[in-house]
């Protein structure tokens, strides 16, 4: 008996390539065109090790830590290679420095109240204005120092320095008149 055939890919130009899938058409047709299955090594990692990783982005990070981490989340699971969790979380279009945070209310009507607000927006009633007003309580008041740092090599470098000085808090409330386009405001 002669060797196993070559499955790996060829180049088209490789006659030793073009004779291989020849041989496969004439002896075994289109079918033999396919290709075949490769013996590799099984994959570590499966499907239950992605829903284990999901699973626990959504406990909190562990005390101390302000958010996940690749190597607190490998650590976490024991038993996954912490360059499997950064390819998973790449994979998934998962930001761990950019994960956003919300509230939650404790206003037991609050899903009513929310059903109201999105159903004027998605279905106004005939003729109906709908006026939005909304509040942005406790705005950092900051005076940040701007101009430029000179850098060694004469560049200079423009943007707000980390220095600044705190006038307290602020609240902005807003509104917009619709038939005149006129933002009302007041802090």
């Amino acid at each position: 008996m002669g060797a196993a055939p070559d499955r790996s890919p060829r180049k088209l130009g490789s006659s030793r390539g073009l004779s291989l899938w020849r041989h496969r058409y004439a002896d075994q047709g289109l079918e033999g065109l396919q290709d075949k299955p490769r013996p590799g090594k099984q994959p570590i990692y499966t499907k239950a090790t992605d829903k284990r990783i999901l699973k626990l982005l959504d406990k909190p990070s562990p005390e101390g830590f302000a958010r996940w981490t690749g190597p607190l989340l490998a650590e976490a699971l024991g038993d996954v290679d912490v360059q499997y969790v950064w390819r998973f979380l790449r994979s998934h279009k998962i930001d761990l420095a950019a994960r956003k945070s919300w509230c939650e209310s404790n206003d037991p009507n609050f899903t009513a109240k929310a059903a109201d607000v999105v159903g004027l927006y998605v279905a106004p009633p005939a003729k109906a204005i709908v006026l939005c007003v909304d509040e942005k309580p406790s705005i950092q008041a900051l005076e940040r120092a701007q101009g430029y740092l000179k850098l060694p090599n004469g560049r200079a470098l423009t943007g707000q320095s980390h220095d600044y000085k705190r006038h307290g808090t602020t609240t902005l409330f807003a509104a917009l008149e619709v038939a005149t386009g006129k933002i009302i405001a007041t802090h």
